[in-house]
């Protein structure tokens, strides 16, 4: 019978996949809504429908084995060797491109507002490119999760492990390192330059319309940066460094890391002006094509 702590966090885990794959649906869509499909103006729209769905694959990794687990005793790691390597590969992969990306937003955000004119990094065509070359980085960096990891025992059992290596600890120090240290130092220095110049465009009396319209965006992205690093950095930590210790702080550490990849919608309507008159106004139209209704056509009279 699991204990109520393991309830508690199974069902918690439960909760973020709903709201979580609910929550950045409802975010994709109004991301790809007319309003936003101008990328040349705002090519940081790329990485940020990229996040989304890589914040929503990350909560069916370990977090939905987690609640199968307690709650169905069912286990996705030893359900097939494809499910295994699967859920074992985008556990790694999901956290560490989303860190990636956020550090080019950071750097995008920071090139917007300290530029008069458009940079290499601020092309949307360019932006693709990074994108398809921070997953393609990434990939081959775990492309050994299907290749070595994930076995039969001779019971005929499925092992998590590698056959070939100790894979625990030891890609937990490299995760941390590629998902949390590096993103970290570099989303500070360039979120400083970010807070800097925003103070700095807030004195200024005569304002550039090219930084105007990055201003509000910026200070959502970095809003979000800011809780990206506090919500994952001591999960990273814990696991790296202090996997034997107490099971129930691990497991809060490991809700609170999940719990960051289902609030993009909530920080967007909070900060972000655009993305909240959007999604009201959805919700306003709707009401009104409720509200009409057709009238029915009255034959005329014929004599």
């Amino acid at each position: 019978m699991p204990s109520t702590e393991s309830l508690i966090v199974a069902n918690y885990s439960f909760t973020l996949i709903v709201i979580g794959t609910l929550f950045n649906a409802i975010t994709f869509l109004i991301l790809s809504r007319p309003r936003f499909r101008n990328t040349r103006a705002r090519p940081t729209l790329h990485y940020m429908r990229t996040m989304i769905i890589l914040d929503t694959f990350m909560l069916y990794g370990w977090n939905l084995d987690r609640y199968l687990k307690t709650i169905h005793g069912f286990y996705i790691l030893r359900y097939s060797l494809a499910s295994c390597k699967f859920v074992s590969f985008i556990s790694y992969f999901a956290p560490q491109s989303s860190a990636w990306l956020r550090v080019f937003v950071c750097l995008d955000r920071y090139l917007s507002l300290s530029r008069l004119h458009r940079t290499w990094f601020s092309d949307s065509k360019h932006i693709l490119m990074i994108i398809a070359c921070i997953l393609g980085v990434l990939f081959a960096l775990n492309l050994h999760f299907f290749l070595f990891v994930c076995y039969y025992r001779q019971n005929g059992t499925i092992s998590a492990l590698s056959w070939l290596y100790d894979i625990y600890p030891l890609w937990d120090y490299v995760n941390l390192g590629v998902c949390n240290i590096v993103p970290f130092v570099l989303m500070v220095i360039f979120n400083s330059g970010v807070v800097y110049h925003l103070i700095i465009l807030r004195r200024t009396t005569t304002l550039q319309n090219s930084h105007i319209q990055h201003r509000a965006i910026s200070i959502t992205l970095v809003i979000t940066t800011f809780l990206f690093l506090a919500m994952t950095m001591p999960s990273g930590i814990a696991f790296a460094f202090f996997s034997d210790a107490n099971a129930t702080l691990l497991k809060f550490f490991d809700s609170f890391l999940y719990s960051y990849y289902i609030l993009s919608f909530p920080l967007y309507m909070l900060t972000f002006p655009e993305f909240r008159e959007e999604c009201i106004s959805i919700i306003a139209l709707k009401r009104c094509d409720r509200r009409i209704q057709p009238q029915a056509r009255v034959p005329l009279r014929t004599t």
